[in-house]
């Protein structure tokens, strides 16, 4: 997340009765976020975050081949 977004309140949301929440049309215009996008839902303590699960998935190809480079170095 780019620094002047840091910290940024959108509003709020609200979950239905089926576990669903809609995402405020600020925030899916900010961030591209379209129908049909998979996000993945992380949690750590008291907090969710959810991230498009292809940014996810090349943030883990990132950092399996960063890990690779350093065990051959080892």
């Amino acid at each position: 997340m780019k620094g002047s977004m840091k910290g940024k309140i959108f509003g709020t949301v609200t979950v239905g009765e089926r576990g669903q929440m809609v995402i405020p049309a600020e925030v899916r215009k900010v961030f591209k976020i379209k129908t049909g996008d998979k996000l993945i839902v992380l949690a750590k303590r008291d907090t969710l975050s959810l991230v498009p699960a292809e940014s996810f998935s090349q943030f883990l190809n990132e950092a399996s081949e960063i890990m690779a480079k350093f065990k051959a170095k080892t």
